[in-house]
């Protein structure tokens, strides 16, 4: 059979036989092997910025690759500059690979990677998918994503979708009708698997809870979903799995890397430790213990075209104590840093355990489909939901006390029934944010 997705990536330049064949003989190096390549690809990267870019030359000063821990750590403020101020010698907007962040951080930019780079990144994608019988080429996917709504932006990833066997389920609209359509479509197509954006999947699921209806009974050829870009809570992975009667991988990724972890068939998050290095770091940008909580810092192997060298990229994890440099394994994502909750005692709490412990409740009776949190004062918290039926006073009684356990006493809420919560221009759904 033509294999139509690897034919276009190399049309567009991107070389990914070549890819493919590297990544092959990394995953296959023996720990030794391994330990003398992760060495030799920091440094050889670092050199290379130090000569070759003078943006990366100006931020890091005197320090050099072998002193790994006096080098900067990026974050997104520095990245905030025109591209052609961080482009290294050689490199320039027509003989790259062009994108930009979703700016769900708050912060976005334009990033660049030299078309090698993300060859690998492709081959990267493929190897993991394929863990799971998905083939890039062939398997059929039903694509819970956001659309660009310009014309051009439209076609140009109607096609992108046409020549990667993907069907798009734009998430800007979730009504119950929308949802219906979507379900016809899961009645008439051979879908292989299922893949976006987790809460848009996730109100698929409650969708066909309601209509106690599993999804591999009436789409048999679908073998398995992976949800990315949002928290996928247990709760929810359980109805998931439930409902659409498949495998649930998460997926956590970045734009302007790579992915970043993915499940493996044992269940644990591997990181991908062949293209990136990641490190977890204290206030201080110290590293911490494996089982410690810090900021997720990364550098990009490859990427000659732009450096991500111990980039923050603005998320909190914790690796597991197991882990090795050559399969290291990431225990849990906590949040984002700037999703921090900040209380009235001074006390600092990550914004998703407003939203985890509201969530056990307010979704008891099947009544709430969604919602987010807003803190919009240090004491005041503004929670969004569609449902419905308003919630009822002894409801909102529980989520105070759980608030008042898990938390702090003496906040206050205000609850906002809503027809459609607005996600942000790629189509993620934000479930708690700071405005302060």
């Amino acid at each position: 059979m033509i294999r139509l997705f690897d034919i276009s990536l190399q049309l567009n330049g991107f070389p990914i036989k070549k890819a493919k064949t590297e990544l092959d003989k990394i995953v296959r190096f023996s720990e030794k092997e391994f330990a003398s390549f992760l060495e030799s690809k920091k440094t050889e990267i670092v050199d290379f910025h130090l000569k070759n870019n003078p943006f990366y030359k100006e931020l890091a000063g005197n320090a050099m690759a072998q002193n790994w821990e006096n080098l900067p750590v990026l974050n997104k403020q520095n990245l905030q500059k025109p591209l052609e101020e961080r482009l290294s010698k050689g490199y320039s907007k027509k003989n790259v690979y062009l994108n930009k962040t979703s700016g769900s951080s708050g912060t976005p930019f334009v990033f660049a990677k030299d078309k090698y780079s993300h060859a690998l990144t492709w081959a990267s994608n493929i190897m993991r998918f394929g863990w799971f019988g998905i083939d890039f080429n062939h398997s059929h996917q039903a694509r819970f994503y956001g659309i660009p709504m310009d014309f051009m932006g439209y076609q140009k990833e109607r096609f992108k979708d046409f020549l990667t066997h993907r069907y798009r389920f734009p998430v800007f609209d979730l009504s119950d009708e929308v949802l219906e359509k979507f379900l016809q479509k899961f009645k008439t197509k051979k879908f292989d698997y299922l893949n976006g954006y987790t809460s848009s999947i996730v109100l698929f699921a409650k969708f066909l809870e309601q209509k106690n209806i599993i999804l591999n009974e009436i789409c048999p050829t679908i073998k398995a979903c992976f949800v990315t870009s949002e928290m996928l809570f247990e709760t929810d992975k359980k109805l998931l799995e439930k409902q659409f009667g498949i495998p649930i991988i998460s997926e956590y990724g970045a734009s302007e890397l790579d992915l970043i972890a993915f499940e493996n068939p044992q269940g644990e998050w591997q990181l991908n430790a062949e293209t990136l290095f990641v490190e977890i770091l204290d206030e201080n940008n110290n590293p911490v213990p494996n089982g410690t909580e810090g900021k997720i810092v990364i550098t990009s192997l490859f990427n000659k075209a732009n450096p991500f060298i111990r980039y923050e990229i603005g998320d909190i994890g914790i690796l597991d104590e197991k882990s090795t440099p050559q399969k290291p394994i990431l225990k849990k994502l906590i949040g984002r840093t700037n999703d921090v909750a900040i209380l009235p005692s001074g006390k600092k709490s990550p914004g998703l355990t407003f939203y985890y412990v509201t969530k056990s409740i307010i979704e008891d009776d099947g009544n709430v489909k969604e919602f987010i949190i807003k803190q919009t004062k240090l004491d005041t918290f503004e929670i969004e939901y569609i449902a419905e039926k308003e919630l009822i006073s002894a409801q909102i009684e529980k989520i105070k006390d759980a608030i008042d356990l898990y938390l702090e006493p003496n906040l206050n809420f205000i609850f906002s029934k809503k027809i459609k919560i607005d996600r942000n221009k790629s189509g993620k759904l934000k479930q708690f944010s700071s405005l302060l």
